[in-house]
């Protein structure tokens, strides 16, 4: 079975990590996904975007998330994050913990090379 790296070797991971106010979270959860999916989403739209995000809901605590993505170049995505939080004002930043939305980065030093991914698996 031919297997795919999470991110590749260079780029970048956005990694946000925030709990949504208590008794919230499918709503956070609705109000996110009309945002994430429409065609007011600059994000969707740079070609710095290597991977869309997903949006993880930790198992133990409902009220935590995470929102990750992989990026070419993060410098576009705070550019882009900026016109989101200052312009935009998504309406689920409302329903954050805190109100802060803003991400760790994490630059891919290691990622499966294509030789190891595309071996067959031992049977």
């Amino acid at each position: 079975m031919i297997k795919e790296p999470l991110a590749q070797k260079g780029n970048y991971l956005h990694i946000y990590d925030f709990h949504v106010l208590p008794g919230h979270e499918e709503e956070f959860i609705k109000l996110f996904d009309e945002f994430d999916y429409s065609d007011g989403n600059p994000m969707h739209k740079s070609d710095a975007q290597v991977k869309d995000g997903v949006l993880c809901r930790d198992t133990e605590d409902p009220t935590r998330f995470y929102l990750i993505a992989e990026w070419a170049d993060i410098e576009e995505h705070a550019r882009i994050r900026k016109i989101l939080a200052e312009v935009l004002k998504p309406s689920f930043i409302k329903l954050i913990a805190g109100g802060k939305f803003v991400p760790r980065y994490g630059k891919v030093v290691s990622s499966t090379p294509e030789h190891i991914l595309n071996k067959p698996a031992a049977e």
